[in-house]
Order: structure tokens, then C-alpha cells, then sequence
């Protein structure tokens, strides 16, 4: 992009910025201080539309900005440790749809991708897409053995697009941390390379394809969600082919009740299905909004929720996962210092943290929200509350906890639109407390044992070596302080003799395991 191009787009966004009365966004920069005079010139303010919210305000002139900046505004809605809760409510509404793109361009994209024409490849292929985002767009195709299939394409010249905004965006990032002093707090160049980040993840419909295999998988022998299959041969890094489905979008409300179908029961699968997703397998859909979940015609009575769009996905390490858990049944309990201690000891504050400080913090907040009748509480608004008290106290955000954080506010979201009356904690804590118990069982314990068993067997035949170089290293290595000869002499024998009994206990381990006995 030159330098007349970038100044222009700047100038766009400011007049953007301006008419939707967003004016300490543009104003306060050292560059247009001369021009401070204009706000009130402003159309917005003249008209008296400043009046409305600054959350609302900053969602239209991102709409208006473009799909790039609408996707902006979609991870600035997970950052609740950095943006207030009034315009996370609104950023949270923003909705990524775009004109399509012609359907021959795609037809051409596709078969460019295959290295084949698309007769050869698809026994019919519907030129007009059935949805169309920011990054791709959908079209339905049928394969040459008539299994039905979606043939998700990235638009052309993508790629240049998204670099182009994102430049723009960095500019605008690093003009407000040079010359706004209020906005370094935010972080926007962090921001801005997370952002960018995001984005080259979405780009890569290889890594999408992967995601929804790995979760397929998770859930093959399970009937609370269906994952559609992939049609790896026809899957390229621009190109993502899998199987069709059919359901009822769950934001359907009355065509989900005219088929009978019990909403109490589809929000508390919602809820289950997260906390199966996070606590079982360590791995979730991360953007599991209205848009992407469908129920399936069948089973009415135990229905089976159908999950599409794989680009964003959360992991989670068994730590994280354990002092997750943790947490939430200390906050279903109301032990807020249990609260406290976790988030020290989990690192995610510093160690120096008085805890007594930091459990009046979280009592504060949680208190007030606990005296409330059951459907007023909002579990996800509640962590991010938290998240925003915690920022003086330095907690280090995770990305991974951000996602969950989001997460659980879509999953929230959306049980509350199906059940109003839907008690998310009567619906996890059992869950959860069935989750802890199973850790800490015997079937657990041999589990593990099972699973690490071979890694052990294999450094087995080094074990014997190491002991003895070990116990070597303890009867050779003068002690730091004088001590009497007959206390050496009975502590190299007691580790001789541990030796030789873990020796042949590992032994007999090895010959069992190998079928000898």
C-alpha cells in the first residue's frame, strides 16, 4: 500500500471515528490536536447522537468500517480484562456477513485448488453460495457418489486484503500508544499482533479441517453433539470440504417448539456439552455462537446439537484444566479464599499477592451478584467482572482462559435465549463435582498408570545404571558439614539397599508386563 493510499484509508476511519462521536479516539492523537475544534462541528454531536451509548456508538462505526475492523471488534469482545463491560455487550452483537462474491470466481478458486476441473471433482456444484463472511464463503456440491457436501472457499485476494487493514490497523495502534497516554493500558499493539495472529489461523482451512476431525473424533460415540465428517482429498489450504448437514439453526426458537422440541433440555445440553468439551477432552469450539449451532431433526427426545465453523478452537493443559475446575466449584461454594489460593499457587497471580486482599476483592464482587434470584445471574458475566477487579492485582490473563471466557459467555448467551429460567450452576456443578471425583478415583489412578506404563517399560533397562551411578555419585560426594563416619557408612547402606529393592521391583515389572509371569 503507498503512502497516499494509507493516508486516505487513516482519514476514512477518522471521519468514521467522528461521525459516530467516537472523537477522543481521533481528537486526542498529537496529530489532529489542531483540529479539536471540529468536534464540535461534528454531525453526531450537532445532531445530538452522542448521546447514545459509547458500546453502541463504537459497534456501528466498526460495522461501518468494513468486515476486517467487524472481526476486530469480535476479539475485542473477548479482552474483558482490558475493555469495560458496557461496550462488550455491544461488540459481542457484531455479526460478520458480507455480500458474496461471484459464484464463477469461486468455481475458478476451486479448481485452481484441486489441480482438476470440477466435473471431474464434484457430480454438481450450486453457483450461489449459501453464506458468505469476511474471510470465506459457503457453497453446496454434490460428490460424484452422491454424497451431499458444503465447499467452503477463501475469497480471492484475501490475503493482500487482510494485510492492507491490519497494516492500517497497526499504524492506528502505534500513533495511540505514542500519543495517548490513556490508551497504553490497553495494550493495542499486543492486541493488534494477537489480532493478526487470529486472522492467519482463519486463512488456513488445513488447520480448520484438522479442528473439526479432532473434534469429530472426541465425540464419535457420543450422541450429544455431531461434528460433520471431512473430505480430506478435496481439502486444500483455500478450499474445505465436508459433509452437509441439516438441522434447525437453535436460534429458531419457534421452529425448534413447532417440532416438539423441549428448549430447557437444548440449553442444558449446550451447557453439558461445553463443560464436556473443556473438562473431558481439553480441547473446545471457541465460537459457538447462534450462527453455528443447529439441533438435528432426529431424536427429539434426546436431542443432538450439530456444531459447524472450526477456525477458532481452545485448548487447554491438564493444569490449567485442574485449577479450572478448582475454581468454579470454589465459587459454587462461595470459598472465595479457596479462590484466592488457587490463583497463586496456579501462578496466575504473583506470588507476592496478599491473600486476604485479593479474597476481599472477589468477595466483593461475587456477593452482590449471589443474593439474586437464579435467572438473573450470569455466570460469564460474573468471570468477567472478575477478570476486570483482578487487573490491579497483575493477573496474567492466558489466552487459552480468555477463549473459555468467551466462550462460556456464548454458551450462556444462548442457553438463556432457548430457557430463560436456565440455572447454569445447577447444570455444571454436578458435572464438575463428578469430574473431581473421577480424577482422584482408583479406576482414574490405574488409567494413567495403563497409559504411562509403556513409557516407563521402555527406560527400564537404564533404570539399573542410573541407580547405580546415582548411589556412586551420594557414597563419593563429601557432605557439606562434618559428620560422624558411622552415620555415613549406615545412610550409603540404607540407599544400597533401597537400590537393589527398586532394582528388582522395576525387574519384575518389566518380566509381567512382557508375559514372563
Amino acid at each position: 500500500m503507498d503512502a497516499f493510499t494509507r493516508i486516505f484509508r487513516l482519514l476514512h476511519i477518522s471521519f468514521v471515528l467522528l461521525k459516530y462521536g467516537l472523537d477522543d479516539l481521533v481528537l486526542r492523537l498529537h496529530l489532529f490536536r489542531p483540529l479539536r475544534f471540529l468536534m464540535y462541528l461534528s454531525p453526531t454531536r450537532l445532531r445530538g447522537l452522542h448521546r447514545q451509548p459509547r458500546g453502541e456508538r463504537i459497534r456501528h462505526a466498526l460495522e461501518e468500517l468494513g468486515p476486517i475492523f467487524v472481526k476486530f471488534g469480535q476479539l475485542l469482545s473477548t479482552r474483558g480484562d482490558i475493555v469495560p463491560e458496557d461496550i462488550i455487550k455491544e461488540l459481542i452483537q457484531l455479526t460478520d456477513k458480507v455480500p458474496p462474491f461471484p459464484g464463477v470466481i469461486a468455481e475458478q478458486i476451486i479448481s485452481k485448488a484441486l489441480n482438476q476441473p470440477l466435473s471431474e471433482c464434484f457430480k454438481s456444484f450450486e453457483v450461489i453460495p449459501l453464506a458468505s463472511a469476511s474471510v470465506a464463503q459457503v457453497h453446496a456440491a454434490t460428490l460424484p457418489d452422491n454424497r451431499e457436501v458444503v465447499v467452503k472457499v477463501l475469497r480471492p485476494n484475501i490475503h493482500k486484503i487482510i494485510a492492507r487493514d491490519v497494516s492500517l490497523l497497526k499504524t492506528v495502534a502505534n500513533l495511540a500508544h505514542r500519543y495517548w497516554r490513556e490508551a497504553r493500558q490497553f495494550k493495542p499493539k499486543e492486541i493488534i499482533a494477537e489480532f493478526e495472529k487470529t486472522l492467519e489461523d482463519e486463512l488456513d482451512l488445513m488447520r480448520e479441517a484438522a479442528n473439526a476431525s479432532q473434534l469429530r473424533r472426541n465425540f464419535l460415540d457420543s450422541s450429544l453433539l455431531y461434528v460433520p465428517e471431512i473430505y480430506w482429498p478435496l481439502t486444500k489450504s483455500n478450499v474445505l470440504v465436508m459433509e452437509r448437514i441439516y438441522g434447525i439453526p437453535i436460534s429458531n426458537i419457534e421452529l425448534l417448539k413447532q417440532h416438539g422440541f423441549n428448549l430447557q433440555q437444548l440449553a442444558e445440553l449446550g451447557v453439558e456439552i461445553f463443560f464436556t468439551q473443556v473438562f473431558r477432552d481439553c480441547f473446545f469450539h471457541a465460537d459457538m455462537h447462534s450462527g453455528n449451532i443447529f439441533v438435528s431433526y432426529k431424536n427429539k427426545d434426546t436431542p443432538t446439537l450439530i456444531a459447524v465453523d472450526f477456525g477458532i478452537m481452545g485448548t487447554l493443559g491438564p493444569k490449567d484444566q485442574q485449577y479450572l475446575a478448582e475454581n468454579f466449584l470454589a465459587f459454587f461454594n462461595r470459598d472465595y479464599r479457596r479462590v484466592a489460593e488457587l490463583h497463586v499457587e496456579s501462578g496466575w497471580v504473583p506470588a507476592s499477592t496478599r491473600i486476604d486482599e485479593f479474597e476481599s476483592a472477589i468477595r466483593m464482587v461475587c456477593e452482590p451478584i449471589f443474593e439474586r434470584p437464579i435467572k438473573e445471574i450470569s455466570f460469564a458475566g460474573m468471570l468477567l467482572r472478575l477478570i476486570q477487579t483482578a487487573k490491579r492485582f497483575q493477573v496474567n490473563i492466558q489466552p487459552q482462559l480468555v477463549l473459555l471466557q468467551k466462550t462460556l459467555m456464548g454458551v450462556e448467551g444462548l442457553g438463556r435465549t432457548l430457557y430463560p429460567e436456565l440455572d447454569l450452576w445447577k447444570t455444571a456443578k454436578p458435572f464438575l463435582e463428578n469430574w473431581m471425583r473421577e480424577r482422584s478415583s482408583a479406576t482414574a489412578f490405574f488409567k494413567k498408570f495403563r497409559k504411562e506404563c509403556p513409557y516407563w517399560l521402555e527406560k527400564l533397562p537404564d533404570l539399573p545404571n542410573l541407580v547405580y551411578r546415582a548411589l556412586q555419585n551420594a557414597a563419593t560426594t563429601p557432605p557439606l558439614q562434618p559428620v560422624e563416619p558411622h552415620i555415613i557408612v549406615k545412610t550409603s547402606k540404607t540407599n544400597l539397599y533401597f537400590g537393589i529393592l527398586l532394582g528388582m521391583g522395576m525387574s519384575a515389572l518389566y518380566l509381567w508386563a512382557k508375559g514372563y509371569f
